[in-house]
């Protein structure tokens, strides 16, 4: 009994000795968590900013604090940005962090035939191999999937966000339109879709989105925007928006439920 007594008068010193001298206590999360083995995509450069980044954001985990650090959510859209990597393959990533140059044209366009299009669509070869691949397993459970844009040229993105921004204003215009060279659409590599029934913007509420979610990953390809993951992707939800990321990664993703930038993180960047 003396003992416990003993041991309770000394911890309530050390408690005064804190508080008197102004010293906050040790956190119990030190900043070598970061650099566990288990986070091989720790930046050091980045320790301050992951710092920062979880202040603002004590419910995020810290391999996401990671992520999202060097993805670049601590910092405004489309500053610091950096040019792309992996030019001409199915792991290039573009986002609002990522950029494409003006004179990017991915090597290996093909024009989707009017049976998997509305015309006048091309895709990177392996992506409208795969593209057709998908729809003609879609037809054979009586489901439809159509593409209605594909790749878009630099100087046709630079039409279309004007337009965009000269009907809503920059900042809406921002929340669903890529500035030019920040869309994924000049990687060749995504498409946009509809059933060739409903309005592109109702697919969500066709069978053929509900086709997509089940087996789009089997033909290497991701829903680009999903719902909830507007934070990371940095675009409102499209449920029309697709990307070829191949099998491997595509089915990795979905089991995981996590976004395309996400993966490139902690898998491909560097």
């Amino acid at each position: 009994m003396k003992k416990i007594c003993l041991n309770v008068i000394l911890m309530m010193i050390s408690c005064m000795f804190f508080i008197g001298c102004g010293i906050q206590k040790p956190s119990k999360i030190k900043n070598n968590d970061f650099k566990s083995e288990k986070y091989s995509f720790y930046i050091e450069a980045n320790e301050n900013r992951y710092q920062e980044y979880q202040k603002a954001n004590p419910e995020v985990s810290w391999k996401n604090v990671i992520l999202r650090v060097n993805i670049g959510l601590d910092q405004p859209y489309y500053v610091n940005s950096e040019p792309s990597i992996y030019l001409n393959t199915s792991k290039l990533l573009v986002n609002k962090y990522f950029y494409l140059l003006e004179d990017y044209v991915p090597n290996n366009l093909v024009e989707l035939d009017i049976n998997y299009s509305k015309g006048g669509i091309s895709l990177v070869d392996v992506a409208a191999e795969n593209f057709k691949r998908m729809v003609d397993a879609a037809r054979e459970d009586k489901i439809n999937i159509r593409a209605i844009s594909a790749y878009r040229s630099y100087q046709y993105q630079v039409t279309l966000y004007n337009s965009y921004v000269k009907r809503d204003g920059k900042d809406e215009a921002d929340t669903y339109s890529a500035r030019p060279g920040y869309s994924e659409h000049q990687t060749g590599l995504c498409v946009d879709v509809d059933n060739g029934i409903n309005n592109f913007t109702d697919f969500e509420k066709t069978t053929s989105f509900e086709w997509m979610a089940e087996n789009a990953h089997k033909f290497g390809f991701i829903l680009r925007y999903p719902e909830g993951m507007e934070e990371i992707t940095g675009y409102s939800y499209e449920s029309w928006h697709y990307r070829y990321v191949g099998k491997k990664i595509a089915t990795y993703i979905k089991e995981k439920n996590i976004t395309f930038d996400e993966y490139y993180m902690e898998f491909l960047n560097g």
